[in-house]
């Protein structure tokens, strides 16, 4: 698969992408943009790049804060709705004159879920892999434990100590603690060598960690006791934005587009739960699990992720959509 590596200017943050696309003298072609998360980039999709750009125009772009893209340095700018709001723009300046196929994982989809809800004339359809609807994710936070242990792990990268954590030993924290699959030959000692030199980019561990520093509310890392969970000192947070769960609030983001989630049931960090009650958000939404698949679903399954996307692709729109 040949791919071209482009930059393109919204707000005055450089954003690289890369795009392909497959050459036909017929109508436009659908385009499909792909949303990376924690703490990828472009390459996370390329098995996925591969299969579509036989039919479809392709863009990935590496996420503000993330690998050959700026990274704004004021954490306000990692805010949610900024994110909403900037990602839009990118859509709007990569395909000014027809909506695009939305797929994201991880942190792309936390982007993706209320950019849909905001923007949809940005939007036609929308998949999404491993990774909570924000209302769903919420009422989990609040109300179980379990999700609120998955998620722990958030404190400490919000930490002073948190970009030491993640860069010392060579990343090792994000090679054992973070890309942890559940098959042995996802994450080769090749993968790992392309995954350091992003990491290593001038800016790229303090930009991955902007978005979590920025996230408006997070529950405490306490215990259901109220003892604190053991965390070493140089790890503990104190932030406004930790909150007890009694005051934290559930969004209220609801899409009408046609919805795909594609679901690994093996994820470290969330709950399944996450799923319940999903269309009452969500009311067109459709949805496959795996059963031993991991947060990395893209990765350990693609080609069954794969043929999942183009099958609802291109399922018809019903004429009320």
């Amino acid at each position: 698969m040949a791919i071209a590596h482009k930059y393109t200017l919204v707000d005055d943050v450089k954003i690289h992408y890369v795009e392909s696309a497959y050459k036909s003298d017929e109508k436009s072609l659908s385009t499909i943009v792909f949303l990376h998360g924690f703490p990828e980039y472009w390459g996370a999709w390329h098995k996925q790049l591969d299969y579509f750009s036989t039919h479809y125009r392709v863009v990935a772009p590496d996420l503000p804060g993330y690998n050959l893209s700026d990274k704004p340095t004021e954490i306000s700018f990692y805010a949610v709705p900024n994110l909403i709001a900037f990602m839009a723009k990118f859509i709007a300046a990569i395909s000014p004159c027809q909506s695009v196929i939305l797929v994201a994982h991880d942190w792309g989809g936390a982007i993706a879920w209320p950019l849909a809800a905001f923007h949809p004339q940005l939007i036609s359809k929308l998949i999404i892999l491993n990774a909570a609807h924000p209302s769903t994710f919420t009422r989990e936070m609040i109300n179980n434990p379990i999700q609120r242990q998955k998620s722990a792990y958030i404190h400490q990268l919000i930490s002073v100590s948190g970009e030491s954590l993640l860069s010392n030993n060579d990343y090792r924290y994000l090679i054992e603690k973070i890309m942890v699959s559940s098959k042995a030959d996802v994450f080769t000692d090749e993968r790992r060598a392309q995954y350091r030199q992003v990491w290593r980019q001038q800016g790229a561990i303090n930009g991955m960690l902007q978005y979590y520093r920025a996230m408006p509310q997070l529950a405490s890392s306490h215990s259901d006791n109220g003892s604190p969970q053991a965390f070493d000192d140089k790890y503990l947070v104190k932030s406004n934005q930790v909150k007890n769960t009694s005051d934290i609030k559930i969004p209220n983001i609801r899409i009408n587009h046609p919805t795909l989630v594609l679901w690994g049931e093996q994820d470290l960090a969330f709950v399944n739960e996450n799923l319940d009650n999903i269309t009452h958000y969500v009311p067109n939404c459709s949805l496959i699990r795996f059963p031993n698949t991991s947060h990395w679903l893209q990765h350990e399954r693609p080609d069954e992720v794969n043929s999942a996307i183009d099958a609802f692709i291109n399922q018809p729109l019903l004429s009320n959509q």
